[in-house]
């Protein structure tokens, strides 16, 4: 029994004296951190363009509407970035074709054969689905265009500032402008790249157009925002350390981005406060470092909205950007905007040095008005008879064309022919000069060039938007 006793205390001593020495040990966390032969593997960025990128294609030759499934050909006018690298460059082919030809509706056809038209033009829907990139590279696509597009376009470039300070607003100020004549600069030449239709041919297509039964074109140049509805891949890049370091480093005053609009907007329906959205769609640099990925996100509101009203009066829209939100979730109070903008032509859009937009009317309402009143007037001389075929011709040709000529023809009348030229200058005035006037439109997917600057309030932390 005793040797039983004595072995269990040998046994506990033992057993106290290895914990002692076990605690006496220092430990090594150096082996946690020993070098190894394999090198840590780095980040990697995907590149890839997502779903829902707008890929901008101009026609570059006319179409002449024919049926459902007819194909069209097309250049990419705005380049497209994934991250900080080019993946569609400027000059891309696009191929595509007519997915619907629409139906004119009977009273739209009424209203147009009384003024002469029984080829009323039709909406017209299109797609493109394959890419060939300049080194031969076929990439085929899924696209939805998206409305409003689908005419021709031009780029805006707000009004120089008068009024610039000395010193460091002085250099912005110069920096911003070169950055505008850059941009501008790059899409006329990305324009050269279609045929855009020249004055005599404008000319002629204006007078097909006037005939009573003539054929729907769908001009050269007209630019189509087709939005990619599967993203495409083109692999991933190693993410340096020197590149995430400058990574959301604000840009210096008069630095200009270029950025997509998510949120379609007119003066017509957008009010003071409502949110507006855009997303960077080429990254910046900044001496060879690059600060904003293409991916990141500009959040702003309407600030000020005037609609378009009568008698004439055109409609204005004012916006300011002031979060930049990165991938990453990071915020950024800025100061942010319109720089230049695309917009239609038909719709003379043009930008103040502060960036509001305002919409004008066309100077061509000055000649077709001219014509209409003399042609009435016209009417109103010669032989009240009605011996004087011409006048009353006239009259009838001010008021609804071919129609109001046949009737003129037919009635030989001049009180006839002198009332329908008063109807036609009377109309003429009243479209021109009465009416409501235009408003400011901007499609979704339209692209801008924004002014950005930041605030000294610093970076805020991500946030969800309500």
């Amino acid at each position: 029994m005793r040797t039983k006793y004595l072995f269990g205390a040998v046994l506990i001593a033992v057993t106290f004296a290895g914990r002692i020495d076990a605690q006496d040990v220092p430990s090594t966390p150096a082996l946690a951190q020993r070098p190894t032969d394999n090198p840590p593997v780095s980040e990697t960025v995907p590149l890839t363009v997502p779903k829902g990128t707008s890929v901008q294609v101009a026609l570059d030759r006319e179409v002449r509407i024919a049926k459902v499934g007819q194909p069209i050909h097309g250049r990419v006018v705005e380049p497209v970035y994934a991250f900080d690298k080019l993946m569609i460059p400027t000059g891309t082919e696009a191929t595509g074709q007519i997915t619907n030809i629409g139906r004119v509706s009977g009273g739209k056809r009424t209203v147009a054969a009384l003024d002469a038209d029984f080829s009323p033009d039709r909406s017209i829907e299109v797609e493109f689905n394959e890419f060939v990139l300049p080194d031969g590279k076929h990439i085929p696509v899924h696209t939805s265009v998206t409305p409003g597009s689908g005419q021709p376009i031009q780029f805006i470039s707000a009004a120089g500032d008068a009024s610039q300070k000395s010193g460091v607003k002085d250099a912005a100020a110069e920096k911003a402008a070169e950055a505008k004549k850059a941009t501008k600069q790059e899409w006329d030449n990305a324009m050269k790249q279609v045929k855009e239709p020249g004055k005599i041919h404008r000319i002629q297509r204006y007078a097909v157009a006037e005939l009573p039964v003539h054929p729907q074109y769908i001009d050269a140049g007209s630019v189509y925002f087709a939005e990619l509805q599967e993203p495409l891949d083109f692999g991933t890049e190693p993410l340096t350390p020197d590149v995430a370091h400058s990574i959301g480093t604000m840009p210096p005053d008069g630095s200009v981005v270029q950025a997509r609009l998510m949120t379609a907007l007119s003066s017509a329906t957008a009010h003071q406060g409502d949110a507006v959205e855009a997303v960077i769609s080429r990254p910046l640099f900044e001496d060879g470092h690059l600060i904003l990925p293409q991916g990141s996100v500009l959040h702003g509101s309407v600030i000020q909205v005037h609609p378009a009203r009568h008698p004439g009066r055109n409609g204005e829209l004012r916006l300011v950007f002031h979060q930049l939100q990165l991938e990453d979730g990071v915020q950024e109070k800025v100061e942010a905007s319109l720089a230049g903008v695309e917009a239609a032509k038909v719709d003379h859009v043009s930008l103040d040095s502060e960036g509001g937009a305002h919409a004008a009317a066309s100077n061509m309402r000055f000649l077709t008005t001219t014509v209409a009143v003399g042609l009435g007037a016209f009417s109103m001389i010669g032989d009240s008879g009605g011996g004087d075929l011409g006048h009353s011709t006239a009259g009838g040709a001010g008021g609804y064309k071919l129609i109001g000529i046949a009737m003129s023809l037919a009635i030989r009348s001049q009180p006839f022919g002198m009332a329908m030229g008063a109807f036609g200058a009377s109309r003429s005035i009243y479209v021109n000069f009465v009416a409501r006037g235009h408003d400011v439109v901007f499609p979704k997917n339209t692209t801008m060039e924004i002014g950005i600057a930041s605030r000294p309030t610093g970076s805020v932390p991500a946030t969800s938007q309500e």
